[in-house]
């Protein structure tokens, strides 16, 4: 698994929100929200479930990649890292499954951890957090897409703020 990993000093300069890619579970892009205020990174998944592959404890889940839609549904295989309780910006505590895989940010890749949870009622079905952002993104909250435009053929629905 080749990475390509910035020095401390090259952040790469994103805004508030961004496509990103998360090539080992197979979602090529989907748009996420750069949230300085969450320490943790969500992926949106649906259907979770459990099992043991040699030994190591597995999740297998589903994930609506376009915010707003159920199609398309691409369904993931992932070991767990973790299990930890995540309160979220309602100020809920939940206990989520946490994996690790790479997301890739403009010409960046690297290794995160992502707690699953349902947020097919949020806006962003990716949230990437200041743990994952650490030493290689510097935000601009004015600023959205800077790493790339609008994804091609994307309707103004796909592509307006959140409020």
């Amino acid at each position: 698994m080749s990475m390509t990993h910035a020095p401390t000093s090259m952040k790469i300069q994103v805004g508030w929100r961004e496509w990103a890619g998360l090539p080992d579970l197979g979602i090529a892009r989907i748009k996420a929200k750069i949230d300085t205020g969450a320490r943790t990174s969500a992926l949106h998944a649906f259907a979770l479930d459990t099992f043991s592959e040699h030994g190591q404890r597995m999740v297998r889940f589903g994930v609506h990649p376009l915010q707003r839609k159920l199609r398309p549904q691409i369904f993931c295989v992932a070991a767990v890292v973790d299990e930890r309780w995540v309160m979220d910006s309602g100020g809920h505590r939940e206990q989520r499954l946490v994996i690790a895989t790479r997301v890739c940010i403009g010409t960046m890749t690297w290794p995160i951890e992502l707690t699953l949870t349902d947020r097919d009622t949020m806006r962003f079905r990716l949230l990437i957090g200041r743990s994952a952002m650490r030493n290689r993104l510097q935000v601009n909250p004015d600023g959205s897409y800077a790493t790339g435009s609008r994804r091609r053929g994307a309707s103004e629905e796909d592509n307006d703020e959140e409020t």
